[in-house]
């Protein structure tokens, strides 16, 4: 079976009585092509396991299935199933687990289901449920890559550089864990049904350590999303709006300190920076 042929998806579909679900962000594959880079992207081989999210009909499945040693594919629609069990009947490396990604402990379902082996991440996201599953890959800190197709919208801010308009928070998130690069775009007609928006496939390389140190994880997360909390205010009233526990003056004057301008906007700052700042900002919030 082509599951990329759009006369066949059809007809599969319509033995099983399966409906599109628009809350589910459902648009499968109809371009051989794209699943077949994805999975080659993706560092699919013999001795690496795959985690995929949301395998549809199953074919980026298939092609990471004959790649890796062994797929994990987690899947919301129950309806899919009896759907997958014909359409991956071929593949013995392939195991389907029914349930939310986003109330799953990823980093224990690896261990549990791909034992001793190195793990990537794949996957074809539904656009609605993008950036918290990319955020909990890679804080599960337990994959060597994730080579995901998004919108192309969101990868290009994963992707980008300060000072430009699609660098934010999430950008920061994404590098502070891995090194992402957008590989290449996927046009809506490769979709049935075709998305509004053209989508983009993006891999993000995990490093072997952060990108920055920090003593305090969760205080740096804090400092850095106050620094695009009010976007069209300086650093400053951004960050005294997000952390009303810390004195104006002082956020200011960690701001001078650092050789920045009083009129400096979080999207101009790096990854350093805002490390820095939340060192100096820390060690206020402690009182020293």
């Amino acid at each position: 079976m082509d599951l990329c042929n759009p006369k066949e998806i059809k007809a599969l579909l319509g033995r099983h009585g399966f409906r599109f679900s628009k809350q589910m962000g459902q648009n499968f594959l109809i371009q051989e092509w794209v699943p077949r880079q994805t999975a080659e992207a993706s560092g699919a081989a013999p001795g690496v396991g795959v985690l995929e999210i949301g395998p549809g009909i199953g074919p980026l499945t298939a092609q990471l299935a004959r790649r890796g040693e062994k797929v994990v594919s987690v899947e919301l629609d129950r309806t899919l199933l009896p759907i997958l069990a014909e359409t991956l009947s071929d593949y013995d490396n392939v195991e389907i687990v029914p349930g939310d990604i986003l109330k799953t402990d990823i980093a224990a379902l690896c261990r549990e289901r791909m034992p001793g082996l190195p793990v990537v991440a794949c996957a074809n996201l539904p656009y609605n449920i993008t950036t918290p599953v990319i955020t909990a890959l890679l804080q599960a800190q337990c994959f060597q890559a994730v080579t995901v197709m998004i919108q192309r919208e969101v990868a290009q801010r994963i992707c980008a550089q300060p000072g430009t308009p699609e660098y934010g928070a999430f950008t920061l998130l994404c590098q502070y864990y891995a090194d992402c690069a957008l590989l290449y775009d996927v046009p809506p007609s490769c979709f049935l049904p075709a998305p509004k928006v053209t989508s983009a496939v993006i891999r993000c390389v995990r490093r072997e350590r952060p990108a920055v140190d920090v003593a305090d994880e969760s205080f740096f997360f804090k400092v850095m999303r106050g620094g695009f909390l009010l976007r069209r205010k300086t650093l400053a009233n951004s960050l005294s709006a997000a952390l009303p526990g810390i004195p104006k003056e002082s956020i200011q004057q960690a701001i001078a300190d650092m050789g920045l301008p009083a009129a400096v906007r979080g999207e101009q700052l790096t990854l350093e920076d805002f490390a820095a700042l939340s060192a100096a900002l820390g060690r206020e919030a402690d009182g020293d």
